[in-house]
This record gives C-alpha cells, sequence and structure tokens, in this order.
C-alpha cells in the first residue's frame, strides 16, 4: 500500500469514545508499516515530523475515512454507493446521511464522532476538534499522532462539501435575514482544513469532480495522487474566496456602498481562450456573480460557429449593450467596439438591412446583435456577408439552420435583452499597480429631459433621430460623433483626439457610402447630430452643419456654449443640451 512510518492507535481498534471502529485492512496499514521507510519522501521538516508528513513517492493515499456534508445532493446516492463498494468508512451530516442511509449505505452521523449533537439550527455540528483534527493531523508527525491517539481522533482522508448557495440566494432577491442564513461557516472551515493538508487529504467541492475522484480512485487501488489533491485543493481555495468575495460584495451593497475599503471580487473561469487580443497574449473568459441577474455574453449560450475569441466575446458584449438600448427592433453591427452602423426598423430584416446599408464595406467581419428574435427572413441576409457573431436573444428553429450554413459563425443566445432599469453593475479597468472600478452607464436621456438652447427647436421627426442618435452615440468611443437620419446612422466618427476630426470623419463615412451606392445626395444631409460631450469650440458645431445637419444634441457645459448656440443659431440649427455626458475609452 505504500505506507510511510508507524503510527499510534488504540490497541483495541476503537478510539476512545468514539464508535468509529477501525477495519483490519486499516490496523493492518496503520501499524503494520513500521518497516516500511524505504522510498519514504518527506518535505521540510518540524520538531515532530516533517511539514506535510510523509508522503510514499509516489504520492499515493488510500481513502478509507470520507465526510460527505453536501448542499446539492444531485448524485450523492451514487458517489456514496462508490465509496462503499471501494471499502471507504462514510461520515456524513443532516440531509446528507439520511439520503445515503435511504440508499442503504452505511453511514455515520457526525455527531456519533464528535459526541455533539447537531444544534442551533443545524449552525453547529462540523466545528469539533475530532472532525478538523482528522482533516488537519499531519500523517507521519509524531506529535501529530499522539495529539490524535490522545484525543480520539481519526484521520479523514477524503472530504467532500459543497456550500450553502449564498450566491444563488442573495440573487433571488431574498431577505436580509435569510441570506444570512445560506452563510456557510462550518463548509469553508473544513474545506480550508482539507486544502492546507493536501498532502494526505482530498477535497472535493463539486459535483462536476465526482467522475475525476473515482476514476482516479479506480484506476489506483482506492488511492489518489498528490498531482490531483494539489489540483482539487487549488480549486477549493478559489472557490471559498470567491465565496467569502460574494459575501463581501452583497454585505456592502447592504451598508450602502459600493465600493468597500477591501474589494474582493470573485469570478469563475468559463473558457480558456486561445489568445488576447493579440496572439502573443494569454487571455480567459470569467463570469462573474452579476451573471445570476444580468444577462448578456457573460450567460449566453453559444448554439453553433468556431470558438468565441477575445475580441469576439468584447465586441459582442458592446453590440448587446448598445442593442439593448431600444424597445423597436434594432440591429447594431460593430466592429472593434465601435458600431459602424445601427438601425431600427418594422422587423429584424429591416433593421439589419437599413444597418448594413449605413456602412457595408465596415460591416464585414463585423459582429452583428439584435433585439428580437431571429427569425428566417433576417437570417437569411445575414448568411450573405461575412459575419464573426451574431448575438439575440433567441432564434427559430428555421433560421439556426439557415445560419448553420455559415459553418464558422458563432451564434450566442442570451434568453433576453438586458433590462432598461438595470441597476448599475461595476467595471474594472486596469492600472500599472491598481484597478479603476465605476458603476456603469446606465444613464437614459428623455424628451423631457432635454433643454432647447437655440431660437430653433426641433422639429417632431428631427426630436425622433436626435433620441436615436444619442442612443447610439453613447456607445461609441470618445471623442464620438454621430448622423442619422430616418432611425438609421449616415456617419459615425469615433475615437479621435479632437472632436473637430470626429465631425469631419463622420461627415467623410457618409459621403463615401452615398459615392459607394450611386447616391445623388450626401446622406448627412438633413440628417441630425450626436455629441457624446460638449463641443469645446465653434469649429466643431460649423463642421457639423457643413456636413448638412439640421439639429444637434449634445451635454452642453462649455466655457464656450454660447458661442457654439450662436452658431447654430447663424445657420438655422436647432441645438439641445442633454445635460449628460457620455465619455467612452
Amino acid at each position: 500500500e505504500g505506507v510511510v512510518r508507524r503510527r499510534r492507535w488504540c490497541g483495541t481498534g476503537v478510539c476512545r469514545g468514539v464508535g468509529l471502529r477501525m477495519s483490519d485492512a486499516e490496523r493492518a496499514f496503520r501499524v503494520s508499516a513500521s518497516d516500511a521507510d524505504e522510498g519514504i519522501s518527506s518535505v521540510g521538516g518540524t520538531a515532530g515530523g516533517s511539514e506535510l508528513g510523509d508522503v510514499p513517492s509516489a504520492g499515493l493515499v488510500p481513502i478509507r475515512r470520507a465526510l460527505l456534508s453536501v448542499s446539492n445532493k444531485s448524485s450523492l446516492p451514487e458517489l456514496a454507493t462508490f465509496l462503499h463498494a471501494m471499502g471507504v468508512e462514510i461520515i456524513s451530516t443532516g440531509g446528507s446521511a439520511k439520503m445515503i442511509a435511504d440508499g442503504g449505505i452505511p453511514v455515520t452521523e457526525v455527531s456519533e464522532l464528535t459526541g455533539f449533537p447537531e444544534m442551533m439550527d443545524g449552525r453547529v455540528k462540523t466545528l469539533h476538534p475530532r472532525i478538523h483534527g482528522g482533516l488537519l493531523a499531519i500523517r507521519g508527525n509524531d506529535d501529530h499522532e499522539r495529539a490524535m491517539d490522545e484525543q480520539g481522533i481519526l484521520p479523514i482522508d477524503l472530504l467532500v462539501v459543497n456550500l450553502y448557495p449564498f450566491e444563488e440566494t442573495s440573487a433571488s432577491g431574498a431577505s436580509f435575514e435569510e441570506c444570512v442564513e445560506n452563510i456557510d461557516v462550518g463548509g469553508p472551515a473544513m474545506i480550508r482544513a482539507a486544502s492546507k493538508n493536501f498532502a494526505h487529504v482530498t477535497v472535493v467541492t463539486s459535483v462536476d469532480q465526482y467522475p475525476e475522484l473515482m476514476t482516479a480512485m479506480e484506476d489506483n487501488g482506492g488511492s489518489t495522487t498528490l498531482e490531483l489533491r494539489r489540483k482539487l485543493a487549488l480549486m477549493a481555495y478559489a472557490l471559498t474566496s470567491a465565496y467569502d468575495a460574494s459575501i463581501s460584495t452583497w454585505f456592502s451593497k447592504q451598508e450602502g456602498g459600493l465600493f468597500p475599503q477591501r474589494l474582493a471580487l470573485g469570478a469563475t473561469l468559463k473558457q480558456s481562450l486561445r489568445y488576447g487580443e493579440n496572439p502573443h497574449q494569454v487571455a480567459a473568459f470569467y463570469t462573474t456573480d452579476a451573471a445570476a441577474t444580468r444577462l448578456g455574453v457573460g450567460n449566453a449560450e453559444v448554439i453553433q460557429g468556431k470558438e468565441l475569441s477575445y475580441n469576439n466575446i468584447a465586441d459582442a458584449d458592446a453590440a448587446f449593450r448598445l442593442a439593448s438600448e431600444f424597445e423597436e427592433p434594432v440591429c447594431a453591427i460593430i466592429k472593434h467596439s465601435n458600431p459602424c452602423g445601427t438601425a431600427v426598423g418594422v422587423s429584424t430584416q429591416d433593421a439589419y438591412l437599413r444597418a448594413l446599408a449605413a456602412d457595408p464595406v465596415s460591416a464585414f467581419g463585423g459582429i452583428i446583435a439584435l433585439n428580437k428574435t431571429i427569425d428566417l427572413p433576417v437570417a437569411e441576409e445575414i448568411v450573405k456577408l461575412f459575419t464573426e457573431v451574431v448575438v439575440a436573444p433567441d432564434a427559430t428553429a428555421e433560421a439556426l439552420a439557415v445560419l448553420a450554413t455559415r459553418k464558422s459563425l458563432r451564434v450566442m443566445l442570451t434568453g433576453v435583452m438586458a433590462s432598461s432599469d438595470s441597476s448599475p453593475e461595476l467595471q474594472f479597468k486596469s492600472v500599472s499597480g491598481g484597478l479603476l472600478v465605476q458603476s456603469s452607464d446606465e444613464g437614459i436621456i428623455e424628451e423631457s429631459d432635454l433643454t432647447v438652447v437655440t431660437e430653433r427647436a426641433p422639429t417632431a421627426a428631427e426630436m425622433r433621430d436626435l433620441l436615436f442618435a444619442w442612443k447610439v452615440c453613447k456607445h461609441v468611443k470618445s471623442n464620438a460623433i454621430v448622423y442619422a437620419k430616418g432611425g438609421a446612422t449616415v456617419g459615425i466618427g469615433a475615437g479621435q483626439m479632437s472632436r473637430v476630426d470626429s465631425a469631419r470623419i463622420a461627415a467623410w463615412k457618409a459621403e463615401e457610402t452615398s459615392r459607394e451606392a450611386q447616391e445623388e445626395t450626401c446622406r448627412s444631409q438633413g440628417s441630425v447630430c450626436a455629441s457624446d460631450a460638449f463641443f469645446p469650440f465653434a469649429d466643431g458645431l460649423i463642421v457639423v452643419a457643413e456636413a448638412g445637419a439640421t439639429a444637434v444634441i449634445q451635454p452642453g457645459g462649455s466655457k464656450r456654449d454660447e458661442e457654439v448656440i450662436a452658431a447654430a443659431n447663424e445657420r438655422g440649427i436647432a441645438m439641445v443640451f442633454t445635460g449628460m455626458r457620455h465619455f467612452l475609452h
């Protein structure tokens, strides 16, 4: 069995005060190993033995006693049946013990081991030296084994625990008291103890890990390898860290703050990515607690297509957020996180065709977001052009069949669109040595929020386009200028260092697209213009007027607002101030 050093055990085979009897095989395993010192591999050293204890050179540790205490009881009977068949003695708690016993598997209640009943509505059941001593004791450490002998502590070789569903409970809108009751105490304590002693103890924290555990035991005669124990310990520490982070974040919100003194982050690896923004960068995709309540790309179902890349996910999120701004059918086509065409329509097909027409050159290889179900007519149009990703709340079977003809096209279904009244989520941006944290931009402007600052007020048609352009402009990288007409963008200037250059680029894009479409009149003629921040000088407004825009929406707030307003009045332009800026970097 690869045992490495003699251990002291009660001569009768029953530890004092504990009704758990060692099997003959275990007694032989523990006691007759005094001459099995050859091949011992010890790490470090303490007065009473090594820091990790004596580990067989192959790293194999047999599992002879297991503690099972789970909130999620899926596959518990199957696991218990397997362990019993492998000769493992099972200890368990409460509902877990009952389920195991109901399956005809011998099980010892924790209360029999500790000599104390579960108490305080289950708050206290595993917080006992006979539990934690059995998990933490270093095998082969003379002092530890002497203490185990004196206190009647039996070693626990396998811990199977999953935690109270705090994240699910808090996300469900449960009361403060219910959320508090779902904060697990004993579970994390045992997990940390077993993980610390990974040299000798195997810790399993998820139903998904059961098959790997059982395969390892089958392949190694009832033992686990050091490699597996280290891997499971790492996953266990990550779990408890994320669990505590979730509690900390929730508690901070209850106290009315978004920014605690110490920020704890918890996220779950969803996908290892081929690379980051560039092939020489490594990357991964994690989901956060927000995924439980805020639907979007993080919890979308990928129906078909190649593996998503870092850039695919980033662009799909940008497209999804923009499409979520609208109630009527809308299509947003994104390249490098900026919209190249966005339009509303009477149907998804209509919206897509109008968005595509806004800049068909840039749309090649783009990401498409729709806020309504993908139906057959729009699917038949989408497959005519190379597209990286399509994201939408749902798709009909007929539409999916058509999209499947494009094997590499990724199709992501989110279930629903993000709600316009969603509470802000935290957004993070790494800087050297730190993190910038802010609430997400959920700012919404209605017509009633606008202030007309020019002699001429916008017409009803201009007002509709101004509000449309403002929603799009919110999702364009600063400095941002958007020309729009008839519920569709006609020119977008993004990410320029000066606002006047963004205005010129947007006008040039409108001119080029009109020329390609062989239209006699430039599309920016009779359009409206949205600017994500104020015009610092009148020159930007003059460029907009020269492009043919007849109305402007902008935040206002410049020291030279009066000069800009005067320039608008001179050119008969209607202008409204929002009082809200939408910088995006």
